[in-house]
């Protein structure tokens, strides 16, 4: 009798250990019964409201003289009217930095210098913003983005990581770079390299998550092993959590490889790994020199971005409102863009099934 109390107190701590949260679920069938495909979703995030900040106007035209030539040293939103460029810098004041002001970015001695590195980090992500909005359509569609999406009022968003501290040498403490819960494993005690091996590098690098594999036995074409699927069942881990949603949402539960049987949100999830690579990669690590200490991990780099960042819970950012309609200034070209940014690259389409690239992309994420 006691062992079986205890098998069972420690099978409830390890699905405890396994991400399980407590709280009210709402399950939604999303397929025939019997076919394991419902949605279940924590009630508290998934039926919370988000809160969204009114314009501090009403959205200004777009006509008469254009930033660039009224101010000196506007370098991304010069090709906007005068109007609009005061419009949006009200509005970006109030999604990052509401009480410190103007003066969070600016000297208010000389608003066009750039001695203050949060200023040079602002155009930056002004430029990020704009290639998100532009050339990420197949992930963000017409919703788009703005600051607030993840600031949320914050100068630092609320979910961020950095590259994780290398471990010393030896056998005792050493986690070999798991079995320690963080947030950007989903708190499992899978690999806490997932962010940095997935979520880094050139977007047209072809990183496709490849848990299943093609055949039963070992070949030269199929030598994926147990030990490497962890690290991409962490991240998987990640997008769940991020997202507030389990497997199914995009995966097909009678066969979770193949993507003709896949849902349409699969293919958004793969040009959205490959959007944060290139915001981490061509935006936010060239920033490396300019950001102070505080906002760099243990290894020295800037805090990058993830699912969550966005997310914050939820499959749609705040529930998918439409924010960024109202600030047409965010929307235009990125100009000082780096050259190598591509376009959202074409999904391909599964080798053994091909269909619209709308619905279908390659093998896994």
């Amino acid at each position: 009798m006691k062992r079986t109390i205890a098998i069972a107190a420690l099978t409830g701590v390890c699905l405890t250990l396994a991400g399980c949260e407590l709280g009210p679920k709402q399950s939604v069938q999303n397929g025939h019964r019997g076919t394991g495909m419902d949605q279940v979703v924590l009630k508290k995030v998934a039926l919370a409201k988000d809160e969204v900040p009114a314009p501090p106007y009403d959205p200004p035209s777009n006509d008469g003289p254009r930033a660039g030539a009224a101010y000196q040293n506007v370098q991304v939103l010069g090709d906007v009217s005068e109007e609009q460029f005061t419009y949006t810098m009200a509005a970006i004041t109030s999604w990052i930095a509401p009480e410190q002001g103007c003066n969070y970015c600016h000297n208010p001695e000389n608003m066009a210098s750039d001695e203050k590195y949060t200023k040079v980090v602002a155009r930056k992500m002004l430029q990020m913003t704009r290639n998100i909005n532009g050339n990420w359509s197949s992930h963000v569609k017409q919703t788009g983005v703005t600051c607030w999406t993840c600031h949320r009022g914050n100068a630092i968003p609320a979910n961020y990581w950095a590259l994780p501290e290398g471990e010393k040498n030896g056998i005792i403490g050493n986690r070999h770079g798991q079995n320690n819960p963080i947030a950007a494993s989903a708190y499992s005690s899978l690999p806490n390299s997932a962010l940095a091996l997935y979520l880094t590098g050139d977007p047209k690098t072809d990183r496709n998550i490849r848990v299943v594999s093609n055949t039963l036995h070992p070949t030269k074409a199929n030598e994926l092993s147990i030990k490497e699927t962890e690290p991409q069942y962490a991240l998987m881990m990640h997008l769940s959590q991020s997202l507030g949603v389990n497997c199914t949402f995009c995966h097909n539960a009678q066969a979770f490889k193949p993507w003709n049987i896949s849902t349409p949100q699969r293919a958004t999830a793969w040009y959205g790994l490959r959007m944060v690579r290139n915001i981490n990669g061509e935006y936010i690590s060239s920033l490396k020199d300019a950001f102070p200490a505080h906002r760099k991990g243990p290894m020295g780099d800037p805090f990058k971005v993830s699912c969550a960042t966005c997310h914050q819970g939820k499959n749609k950012p705040m529930g998918g409102y439409q924010m960024a309609k109202d600030y047409k200034a965010l929307w235009g070209a990125p100009l000082a863009m780096p050259a190598t940014v591509p376009a959202a690259p074409a999904a391909p389409a599964s080798p053994a099934a091909p269909v619209a690239a709308a619905a279908v992309t390659t093998a896994t994420h």
